[in-house]
């Protein structure tokens, strides 16, 4: 079993708060990680755990052992009111940890949100650094705290890097060696839980549209979201492009990043930026199957690019410093792949598929640096195996391999 970056803030929450939110993906591991604790467990997948809990939810909580873990809470967000109940009756820490693969805080059935009584910890997809057992190490931190010095480079050929870009962060794909097992489980996923989850947490009246719009929306990671554009490919309405985005989001299959605006000369772009949350699933959904296919495909920089959001939105969600993530571009076609930012401090990170780098990738860092009196950190990631210095006496600039993720 993985040891999960998510486990001791997932700890450390429940020492303070009566009741925790795991949510996440399916498959992504909550249910494993919540039965690594002493908790009573119950699932709602049950039919007749359910049913028990839609039948009375105050007295099914209040019958419950205590503490307890509920599985798949979105299946069943009435019974929000019996722990709400439960919890101003007899208020003690750690009483209820609930697990989700949708953001049930968020769904128009759940009548109260248990505001301040519930903390949600967000769980993502294996990161790298799980993966290859540093949970412990954070990417953010380490910038945030030691900068560049704090980091080493990793043993890890590109070719390795591509393929573990291909295969994503799902626990289970991991295990699959061939790759016709892994598009089979792939295509299962979207199938099976995607379209099921999609069901429990609003109302899908054409799965087949629902489809196809996934499948449009695939192609477009790393991109403006433009709705306009998006319902006259998907031949839907726009409200229907809100609802089929919003249901997305809040199964955790897509990630809509932020602009960056500040009072830096420049008119910014206000338009979010869309991310497939798990660049396995992208990659399959692109029909990349291996490393070799992702150096020849026209969507690799997109792919690595949806790679490092994955792994810095990882990054940021388990950090202490908990800074902000956000895309930035102006008007005048300035862009920065990513912003993080934490008081003054700024990190401005570009993200580049080739194997060498040159000062032009900077170029709208250097910008960017030249116009703010912040402190920013540049940084270009890029498929080489050293970290070099691109910097002058004013600011500090820095490439540094994608291997520093692993």
């Amino acid at each position: 079993m993985y040891k999960r970056s998510a486990e001791n803030i997932l700890k450390e929450a429940l020492k303070i708060s009566p009741s925790v939110l795991l949510s996440g993906a399916r498959q992504v591991g909550k249910s494993t990680l919540c039965l690594s604790l002493d908790n009573a467990y119950r699932v709602f997948d049950n039919l007749t755990q359910r049913e028990a809990a839609l039948h009375d939810p105050i007295g099914y909580i209040a019958s419950l052992p205590k503490p307890i873990t509920l599985d798949e809470i979105q299946k069943v967000p009435e019974v929000l009111e019996g722990i709400k109940i439960d919890i101003d009756k007899n208020r003690v820490n750690g009483n209820f940890l609930l697990t989700g693969s949708a953001n049930v805080l968020d769904m128009k059935k759940a009548k109260d949100t248990l505001a301040g009584r519930i903390i949600e910890i967000p769980m993502w997809p294996l990161s790298q650094k799980e993966v290859h057992n540093k949970a412990e190490e954070n990417i953010i931190d380490i910038l945030f705290t030691k900068g560049v010095d704090g980091f080493k480079s990793s043993k890890i050929s590109y070719e390795n890097i591509l393929t573990s870009v291909v295969n994503g962060g799902y626990p289970e794909v991991l295990k699959i060696d061939s790759a016709r097992g892994k598009s089979l489980w792939f295509n299962s996923y979207i199938s099976t839980y995607v379209e099921r989850d999609i069901r429990d947490v609003g109302e899908l009246r054409d799965i087949s549209s629902f489809i196809r719009f996934y499948n449009i929306i695939a192609p477009r990671s790393c991109g403006l979201l433009n709705k306009s554009d998006l319902a006259s490919d998907a031949n839907l309405s726009e409200p229907t492009i809100n609802n089929y985005l919003s249901m997305l989001e809040m199964i955790y299959q897509i990630s809509l990043l932020q602009p960056y605006s500040s009072n830096i000369s420049k008119r910014f772009i206000k338009s979010q930026k869309l991310f497939m949350t798990d660049s396995g699933i992208y990659c399959h959904l692109l029909g990349i199957n291996n490393a070799n296919e992702l150096i020849n495909s026209t969507h690799k920089g997109d792919v690595i690019e949806t790679f490092v959001y994955s792994e810095l939105l990882k990054h940021v969600g388990y950090s202490e410093t908990l800074p902000k993530l956000y895309h930035y571009r102006t008007n005048d076609k300035k862009e920065i792949d990513f912003i993080v930012e934490k008081g003054d401090k700024i990190l401005a990170i570009e993200v580049k598929s080739s194997q060498t780098i040159k000062i032009d990738a900077f170029k709208h860092i250097i910008d960017f640096q030249n116009k703010s009196s912040q402190n920013i950190l540049g940084i270009v990631f890029y498929g080489g195996d050293d970290i070099l210095s691109f910097g002058d006496a004013q600011q500090q600039r820095y490439a540094l391999p994608l291997n520093l993720f692993f």
